[in-house]
């Protein structure tokens, strides 16, 4: 099976400080507190975090290889910046990436796994009548658990760096009340999985990822007040 029992009980181990702040930062950039183009200092973020700037440097470079950082020589690193016509390119490339890779899954399952999808895609449902932003987030975490089940290290490093980068312009460029298509899409990509049916979970797959890109356009940007942001998110890790 793709996802054993000792994979699980990997992903059940308390995160170190660095995911920590990382998945902070994360949750930050994808729910557009901080916005595209944001510096980020390491002093702020050790601050906000009560952490080194050694373990925010490494945040930092860990979030520069999922694609959600741009890390600048001589001038720091920032919030990645892409434009509308590279995030359509990107979203090129995971469309065959994740087609093929639900073709793998089709079948083969196990039913602890196929219950958390079906969690997901409750808690993405019941999100996108409430926060496109939130929900955007929740739908990227839907497709970073299936990389995780195929049991493939490159194919799951790849789409974290293109999953993640997609999430960036989708909460840069999507049109307001967008994600509950997302959910109910990813409800029935996740049953033709359960059924077996590799060749309709792959071209179902592959038209959510075209729609979901379709579902884009310009937007206006707020301005960010990062240490705010920071101290905010940093309150969240704190209760964890």
């Amino acid at each position: 099976m793709p996802h054993s029992k000792k994979s699980q009980e990997a992903g059940a181990r308390t995160p170190t400080r660095t995911e920590k702040v990382q998945l902070a930062l994360r949750r930050a950039i994808l729910e557009q507190r901080l916005t595209p183009g944001t510096r980020l200092p390491e002093d702020a973020i050790g601050e906000a975090f009560g952490a080194s700037r050694t373990i925010a440097r490494e945040a930092l470079g860990r979030l520069a290889t999922e694609g959600l950082v741009e890390l600048i020589p001589n001038r720091g690193a920032f919030v990645a910046n892409p434009s509308l016509e590279e995030g359509r390119g990107i979203f090129v490339i995971r469309a065959a990436l994740e087609r093929g890779m639900v073709r793998q899954l089709s079948g083969r399952i196990d039913a602890v796994s196929v219950e958390r999808l079906t969690e997901m895609v409750e808690a993405e449902t019941r999100l996108a009548e409430k926060s496109d932003v939130e929900a955007i987030r929740l739908a990227g975490e839907f497709h970073l658990y299936l990389a995780s089940l195929a049991g493939n290290p490159l194919l799951q490093r790849y789409l974290v760096e293109i999953i993640s980068r997609c999430s960036l312009v989708m909460t840069m460029y999507g049109r307001p009340h967008s994600a509950d298509c997302g959910a109910r899409e990813h409800k029935e990509i996740v049953d033709a999985m359960v059924a077996g049916d590799f060749t309709r979970a792959g071209d179902l797959m592959e038209q959510h990822v075209e729609d979901v890109a379709a579902r884009a356009q310009l937007s206006v940007r707020p301005k960010t007040d990062v240490r705010q942001v920071l101290a905010d998110f940093a309150s969240r890790i704190a209760e964890t």
